[in-house]
């Protein structure tokens, strides 16, 4: 009975999902399924990937005791499952009622399905399976192609949504995501990488150069917006969160002399954390 619960994470170009054991609160692997949706193609082209995915995952499941979460990017109205996605991706199930059309679709009940913002599931799936069980007031950031803040009060994650907040000359996103690493590396050789990866095979004189420059960026970022959410710890995911021991030491420095000391844990679970926070959502939703 206990283990018919699917996380689901869906993303702009693929849909990612497994079974999870809310025992031990990890994904059972020989479950986990990715495959391509094409976000932009029209609506029975998107639900029809999307249920056949989540059938394949479901197959040996019992479906009057099914529970789905999913973790997925907003405008959303995540309480009643709809979509507000207006440009772009999903745009063609803009106003469409998720909810009810995969319910309907799978012959389950619509109090099955949970949905919860793609920030605030990658800090609840830390929270259920990974770094930060121990932890009541917990901050994410999720430092990768974008930058995703959330916040833990104990209850519930929330997506803070500070990537368009002012900093510096424009706005955090431009100076903690990937593509401050191509502009700043660029802007210093007249060359081109395409993210940390890349910046690990260059010289390390460029590399501390760099990676001194975001420590700092990070560290400002902190004291301006984190500190006021007095959080106990700090928990980074994303792709850079793989370099944090090339810009910590320098962050460290920086949150010192700024009297800050919050404890910093970097995820172990990445990819999968979103999987497993929207089905730890679903099964403490599903018991209220």
């Amino acid at each position: 009975m206990m283990q018919n619960i699917v996380g689901i994470d869906i993303g702009g170009s693929h849909i990612t999902m497994a079974q999870v054991d809310p025992e031990k609160r990890e994904i059972i692997s020989s479950t986990y399924i990715r495959e391509h949706v094409d976000s932009f193609g029209d609506r029975e082209t998107i639900f029809s990937s999307w249920i056949s995915a989540i059938e394949k995952v479901a197959i040996d499941l019992v479906k009057k005791d099914l529970l789905i979460g999913i973790a997925m990017p907003g405008p959303f109205d995540y309480e009643n499952g709809i979509s507000l996605m207006q440009q772009g991706k999903f745009i063609d199930i803009y106003k469409v009622n998720i909810k009810e059309e995969l319910a309907e679709r799978l012959s389950i009940s619509k109090n099955q399905v949970h949905f919860v913002n793609d920030a605030g599931a990658f800090l609840e799936g830390e929270v259920f399976g990974g770094c930060v069980k121990k932890y009541s007031r917990i901050f994410g950031v999720t430092l990768g192609t974008g930058l995703g803040t959330a916040f833990y009060n104990g209850k519930e994650a929330t997506d803070e949504d500070l990537w368009d907040s002012p900093f510096k000359e424009s706005i955090c996103e431009d100076y903690l995501a990937t593509r401050w690493f191509v502009n700043h590396y660029r802007a210093l050789t007249g060359e081109e990488i395409s993210g940390t990866k890349d910046l690990l095979d260059k010289s390390e004189e460029i590399q501390a150069q760099i990676f001194a420059d975001y420590a700092d960026s990070f560290g400002e970022f902190i004291v301006r917006y984190v500190r006021k959410y007095d959080p106990e710890v700090l928990v980074i995911g994303g792709n850079i969160a793989k370099v944090y021991p090339y810009f910590k030491n320098r962050l460290n420095q920086h949150l010192e002399e700024h009297k800050i000391n919050i404890p910093i844990k970097i995820s172990a679970i990445f990819e999968d954390a979103a999987i497993l926070g929207a089905a730890g959502y679903a099964l403490k939703k599903s018991k209220r």
